[in-house]
């Protein structure tokens, strides 16, 4: 079928590069969002995942489409990057780059591998723990210097891959103007540094 061989291609893969991380760029929004009540007080983050979970089947629903857009994203993730080490093969002395954030470009694939390890722990150690005490385990947790110090780095390694991959995702949908350029090469910055900012605030919360 036509949507198979479209997704076979490099342009393709990149669209659907771009749509999964889309996809999962909102899902951070909506996490932060229900983050963020922790900076009010433990009781009302407790009364968000009460509600949140009041809904199993919503949850389960959810909780499978993005586990298998996390899925793809990562498998295409894979398969771009062999596929572009391919292409571009190992004679060539001066890399050019069209990317504002070189560094990141170069180390999506391991600042990839790393988010996904945190988010393994970060699912087995909260999503599938007592949700009716979860603001429990989030303060017991957030006890734990070392703990806070994963959880930071993570944020920093996260904004590190968001900053190409914000502005890569932007590229692939055809948003690209010489007057809008110096807006989204601000925003490859702005967006990373607000969830690095909001996330690592809430250990930061706990241990002060």
């Amino acid at each position: 079928m036509w949507f198979i061989q479209f997704f076979k291609s490099s342009i393709g893969k990149k669209w659907l590069m771009a749509g999964t991380g889309c996809c999962l760029l909102l899902f951070l929004c909506s996490h932060a969002a229900g983050n963020a009540t922790l900076f009010y007080s433990l009781a009302l983050f407790q009364s968000y995942a009460d509600q949140l979970h009041s809904h199993p089947l919503i949850v389960s629903i959810f909780s499978t489409g993005l586990l298998v857009i996390f899925i793809l994203h990562i498998i295409t993730g894979v398969l771009l990057t062999l596929q572009n080490r391919k292409a571009r093969g190992h004679d060539y002395k001066v890399k050019k780059r069209s990317s504002p954030n070189s560094t990141a470009s170069s180390t999506m694939i391991y600042s990839g591998l790393f988010i996904l390890f945190f988010v393994l722990i970060h699912t087995y150690v909260v999503s599938f723990g007592d949700h009716s005490q979860i603001s429990l385990t989030i303060s017991y947790l957030f006890s734990s210097f070392y703990v806070i110090v994963f959880y930071i780095t993570a944020f920093v390694v996260l904004a590190i891959h968001l900053s190409h991959g914000f502005w890569s995702m932007l590229q692939t949908f055809g948003v690209n103007h010489p007057r809008y350029n110096t807006m989204i090469r601000s925003l490859t910055y702005i967006v990373p540094a607000f969830f690095l900012l909001l996330f690592t605030a809430i250990p930061l919360l706990f241990l002060f």
